[in-house]
């Protein structure tokens, strides 16, 4: 059976996404980070996107070069989506009416990893669904002030944590299990 990892940045006060968020954690990227997400990748033998963050990396990862570009850039890509129907850069869409039963699905029909990046709607419902086993957060030592939060709705979950890896620059890689 697959597993499926989330890998999610996050700052100091838990925003993941907004103009001053990307400006600011672009600044904590080095080697180290390049070393964990190259790792993250060699596992994974497919990902699984959200709508909105299979439109970005759809719209820049093909465009990149370099060792995450050639890990990410050839993988399956299945994509929730209620209105997507032709997705390119070798996505198959997930029916999002129902994205959470077809992932489950993918989890059963191999072994290996499922790598899932973004956060939001889909991201709390495959938490909620019992299909993530584990929650990689990038902690990084900023404070955003602005953005939009982690998993925003979700009703309190309980984690396990399972794993701290410092990735420099102080910044920490949070690994966490659901409690099940």
């Amino acid at each position: 059976m697959r597993k499926l990892i989330e890998s999610t940045y996050l700052s100091l006060d838990g925003m993941v996404s907004g103009e001053a968020f990307w400006a600011a954690q672009a600044r904590f990227q080095d080697d180290r980070h390049v070393a964990y997400n190259t790792r993250l990748l060699e596992s994974a033998d497919a990902l699984v996107l959200g709508r909105a963050t299979f439109d970005v990396f759809a719209a820049t990862w093909p465009g990149h070069t370099g060792v995450l570009a050639d890990l990410m850039n050839p993988l399956p890509k299945y994509v929730a989506s209620r209105t997507l129907t032709d997705p390119g850069w070798n996505g198959q869409v997930l029916p999002g009416d129902d994205a959470v039963a077809a992932v489950a699905e993918l989890k059963q029909s191999g072994d290996g990893t499922l790598m899932k990046y973004g956060t939001g709607p889909f991201s709390r419902a495959l938490l909620e669904g019992g299909q993530l086993d584990e929650l990689h957060l990038w902690m990084f030592p900023f404070i955003a002030g602005s953005g939009d939060t982690v998993l925003p709705g979700i009703a309190t979950t309980f984690l396990d944590l399972a794993e701290v890896t410092e990735v420099g620059n102080g910044a920490v890689v949070l690994t966490y299990t659901p409690k099940r």
